[in-house]
């Protein structure tokens, strides 16, 4: 693989960190601290260009909090000027990193997402279907995949497409950032919420990517973050293959599946990506229906003690009706709207 350098100073460019903060206040440009730094903007910039040449840059501490839905996870976010940093290395990197993933990988990436994804698994099952007639489905995701995602293995992910030695300082005080001892090996935990961590988890996934499409030649497979699917004619064959995906990930990633990876028949239709989904059929989740359901009633209520206003009920609708118009969702829909009168 040929590695690239020189990449350190078109990431300290100052076109390119103003651009980075341009992409960091999208949808914020009122919060309070995209505000103060924008007050002196160019004086800001020009700040954390002289700290990031002369390598005197250091990450600030992560604010925290918790989300409960779907699961329990800690969000890590960084203030402004570290926000921007991650911005203007991911403007750079991002082309890079993008034209190693394979095809099928859906996460993060331009002209991808959960939409592109869920059509794609659609395909992949009417292609199984008259290939095969029966086929099954292996299903897995990653046990607490963020929080185990080992720095010193990543860094040597990292390390072999990119050889600017400066860059990789940068990379490897962004990583270490959440480390209490940068020297021990087992050292690990991306913070979800990190514009760096997210497409560094997906590159570190690229790993399996490529052993399961190159070294054990599977045809149908996708990949969204942690999430995703193998499927073939051959129960007893995709068991043999998940024996040795959880060998790769042991021994390569020091990742763990998540007990719950299944193997069915995809007659039984596959839970991926918010839908439920078949080879003539694509249905919401049940638990997705009932969680917007809950949602719509608290927004009615909270409109009617004047909390909120309309506006804000419109855009979560309209954002609820986005996901549903890819689904059969007629009378769901319906059901939604009724909840609102």
């Amino acid at each position: 693989m040929k590695r690239i350098g020189n990449l350190y100073y078109k990431i300290c460019d100052f076109q390119n960190l103003h651009l980075a903060f341009y992409k960091t206040a999208k949808g914020r440009r009122y919060d309070h601290d995209i505000l103060k730094f924008k007050t002196h903007l160019e004086e800001n910039l020009i700040q954390l260009q002289i700290e990031l040449l002369n390598k005197t840059y250091s990450p600030s501490p992560y604010r925290t909090f918790k989300l409960y839905e779907p699961k329990e996870r800690t969000i890590y976010v960084s203030p402004v000027k570290d926000r921007i940093v991650h911005h203007a290395v991911m403007n750079i990197i991002e082309p890079i990193w993008d034209r190693l993933f394979i095809y099928d990988s859906y996460a993060c990436r331009k002209g991808k997402g959960t939409h592109a994804g869920m059509q794609r698994t659609v395909s992949f099952l009417r292609k199984a279907i008259q290939k095969w007639n029966k086929a099954y489905c292996l299903k897995c995701d990653i046990s607490r995949f963020f929080p185990s995602i080992n720095h010193h293995i990543l860094l040597q992910v990292i390390q072999k497409k990119i050889k600017c030695k400066d860059t990789l300082w940068l990379f490897e005080t962004i990583i270490f950032n959440n480390s209490a001892d940068k020297n021990d090996l087992e050292s690990k935990n991306m913070p979800i919420g990190n514009l760096i961590s997210q497409w560094s988890a997906n590159l570190y996934l690229n790993e399996l990517d490529h052993y399961i499409k190159h070294i054990l030649k599977i045809e149908y497979y996708i990949r969204y973050m942690d999430d995703f699917i193998l499927l073939h004619e051959d129960k007893t064959y995709l068991r043999e293959i998940k024996s040795k995906i959880i060998a790769f990930l042991s021994d390569r990633l020091k990742l763990k599946l998540n007990p719950k990876s299944d193997i069915f028949p995809i007659n039984r239709g596959i839970d991926f990506l918010g839908y439920r989904t078949w080879h003539n059929n694509i249905l919401l989740r049940k638990k997705n229906i009932i969680k917007s359901t809950k949602r719509f009633k608290k927004l009615k209520s909270l409109c009617s003690q004047g909390l909120i206003d309309r506006e804000r009920i419109k855009c979560s609708v309209n954002s609820w009706l986005g996901h549903c118009k890819h689904a059969n969702a007629t009378r769901v829909i319906e059901l939604c709207i009724e909840k609102l009168k």
